[in-house]
């Protein structure tokens, strides 16, 4: 794959493990992380990084939830907050391990809004699980505040609208940064969620999918190529099972056909299957769906899946 500008989406699980949730824990697999982003911007890629916020912004609900003397504060909100923390410890390890590599380039955090639809669905029946797993008596308590709540095999866990992103409303200056050689961490969590009216701004209460919102940031840029890292190597067809086939390339079009014949979990694999068909169906070249400690290789073509037009 030839150099050029790339948009790398990593999980929120790859810079907070919810096992074991600590500061320091964090901050070890940040700089795990950003290691490996250094190394891609050291081969003369030029980088925009986004973000998941799963574990991040759980933690901040389950803060909010214990602390009932403190006004809680809504997801659009809790989403900000995630972006600010997460863009300061990332723009920090970048910084360092950029600079123990001997590279001379900044990096800037921006703060991002994404714009929905407040007809999108997802508002009428939200379906995406964020923060952590509740007991069925907390849960019920929770459900009778208003709390939409679904029960797996862990527990309960509290669902949210996840709308379609539509427009990332600072791309012009995440595009004015890039000509200037910046390297960008933006659209952290899928980016705040907000709606348009007449013109004026205002949070509505959603979590946007981290990839989707990825791909529409490679699109709107002209990215040759979009990373996906999440924690397994290579999208699979019959996942965990005795028959499991692991994929090196495939088309959208074989893309499309596997999501619609099942192959791929509607919480983890199909968006970002989703989120990869739709980058190239908007002018994209290539995007390639790996796991982080593959970074470097899956970017040579040596590991994960590709998708190609």
């Amino acid at each position: 794959m030839s150099t050029g500008s790339i948009v790398i989406a990593i999980g929120g699980n790859a810079i907070l493990n919810p096992a074991m949730g600590n500061p320091d824990e964090q901050r070890r697999m940040i700089d795990k992380t950003c290691l490996e982003i250094a190394q891609i911007i050291q081969r003369g890629y030029d980088v925009v990084l986004t973000h998941g916020n799963g574990p991040q912004i759980g933690n901040i609900l389950a803060m909010q939830e214990e602390c009932g003397s403190v006004q809680a504060q809504p997801l659009d909100v809790c989403g900000a907050q995630t972006q600010g923390m997460l863009g300061y410890l990332l723009k920090q390890s970048l910084d360092n391990r950029l600079r123990e590599s001997g590279i001379n380039r900044q990096v800037a955090a921006v703060l991002t809004q994404v714009v929905v639809d407040e007809s999108d669905p997802s508002f009428d029946t939200p379906t995406k699980p964020i923060g952590l797993y509740y007991s069925k008596y907390r849960a019920q308590k929770m459900m009778e505040q208003g709390i939409k709540m679904i029960q797996d095999k862990k527990g309960y866990r509290r669902v949210v609208p996840s709308p379609v992103p539509e427009k990332i409303i600072e791309e012009d200056i995440i595009k004015d940064l890039i000509r200037e050689g910046i390297i960008v961490i933006a659209a952290g969590g899928g980016g705040i969620p907000v709606i348009q009216k007449n013109g004026l701004l205002a949070g509505i209460e959603a979590v946007i999918d981290k990839d989707l919102t990825g791909s529409l940031m490679a699109s709107v840029i002209g990215a040759e190529a979009f990373l996906i890292l999440t924690d397994v190597e290579k999208v699979a067809l019959n996942y965990g099972k005795d028959n499991q086939i692991d994929l090196d390339e495939i088309t959208t079009s074989e893309a499309q056909r596997y999501v619609e014949e099942g192959h791929f979990g509607k919480g983890s694999m199909e968006p970002k299957v989703l989120s990869a068909i739709r980058f190239i169906r908007s002018g994209g070249k290539i995007a390639i769906i790996s796991n982080l400690d593959k970074a470097v290789p899956a970017i040579e073509c040596r590991a994960g899946t590709r998708i190609i037009p």
